[in-house]
């Protein structure tokens, strides 16, 4: 096949940022080790490129959440470092743990029963402390019914680290709770928010993600966290709009003087949606660029004022500093990351 041209979008990652992001948070863990959270194709920014770097960085635990993200990481580290948070929901997912070696979290008594009856073998095992969402009851009755499992990591997840809520007290008692009744080598209960509320919510094992890729789930965690994608974009055409000019869908945007605009290379395809609006900006050497008129599938308008020397072909940066870009967007620092496009160049 021939070469593809060079792309008009890339994303390009500070991967010294990124192992950084992993021993900071690693040390803030305390006596616990942290782990990664590598599912969504790493936050959106690729395997390939990431776990590579965890890994060297001295990341050995590996969580994704389907079993269709094994074959991705266990290319580059090994099986026996990766749990599978959505655990089994089939015989055939069973089977696919035993042949790689990666583990299943269990989180029902369906899935325990599944995993005991086609064999058992090594697991984790998620208890619902509050969140309400996958895992077992943490009251007594459900927690025997895994008496003789060969439990690695005993897993919750809290629901409102972020914040400084009583729920995450109550959370971490009942954690607690479950750990003097279910024998386990390790426990895990912090996630990135999770590590900043200090050693009681450590224990041996941490599970950060958003962090890692730089996002910032509490203020006091700005200070160590540092930025990882830098999204970039190119101009395809440099117009004159006149006075009285309408640009882009449903005319949002008309102009009351001369302006130098570029067409440039972004949209809602590529993660980029119609939230940025009016409020968005693009960037060149920290001038801003402010949009014009609607973000539309492919394209954006940008007013080139204040860099009149750009041209078609010059790259512009897309501002992903996530917490100011979650103020901007009004989108989560997850979505801001997860929703990038297969089309920006890795």
């Amino acid at each position: 096949m021939t070469d593809l041209p060079p792309p008009t979008l890339r994303l390009d990652l500070d991967t010294a940022a990124l192992a950084g992001n992993w021993r900071a948070l690693d040390r803030l863990s305390g006596a616990a080790t942290a782990g990664a959270a590598v599912k969504a194709d790493a936050y959106g920014l690729g395997v390939d490129r990431t776990v590579p770097v965890l890994a060297a960085a001295g990341a050995r635990d590996f969580f994704v959440a389907h079993w269709s993200e094994v074959p991705a990481v266990i290319a580059h580290v090994p099986a026996t470092q990766v749990s599978v948070l959505h655990g089994p929901a089939s015989e055939a997912d069973c089977a696919f743990a035993r042949s790689t070696g990666v583990r299943p979290v269990l989180n029902s008594a369906e899935q325990v029963a599944r995993w005991r009856n086609t064999g058992g073998g090594a697991c984790d095992v998620m208890i619902d402390t509050g969140i309400n969402r996958l895992g077992l009851p943490h009251g007594a009755a459900a927690l025997d019914a895994l008496d003789g499992l060969a439990i690695d990591t005993l897993l919750s997840h809290l629901a409102s680290a972020d914040e400084d809520s009583a729920q995450n007290t109550r959370q971490l008692e009942r954690f607690r709770e479950a750990c003097a009744r279910i024998p386990a080598r390790r426990r895990s209960l912090a996630n990135s928010a999770g590590i900043a509320l200090g050693a009681a919510y450590a224990f041996d094992l941490t599970r950060p993600g958003l962090a890692l890729y730089g996002g910032i789930p509490r203020a006091d965690m700005a200070a160590v966290i540092r930025q990882v994608a830098y999204p970039r974009t190119s101009i395809l055409q440099v117009r004159r709009l006149e006075p009285g000019d309408a640009v882009g869908y449903n005319a949002t945007f008309v102009a009351d003087a001369p302006i130098r605009a570029g067409v440039v290379s972004l949209g809602y395809a590529d993660g980029f949606l119609r939230c940025w609006g009016a409020r968005g900006a693009l960037a060149n050497e920290e001038r801003r660029l402010p949009l014009l008129g609607k973000v539309s599938m492919d394209m954006v308008i940008v007013d080139l004022s204040n860099a009149p020397e750009l041209r078609e072909g010059d790259w512009l940066d897309v501002p992903y500093a996530l917490p100011e870009a979650e103020a901007a967007s009004g989108l989560s620092q997850y979505e801001l990351l997860t929703s990038l496009g297969r089309r920006f160049r890795r």
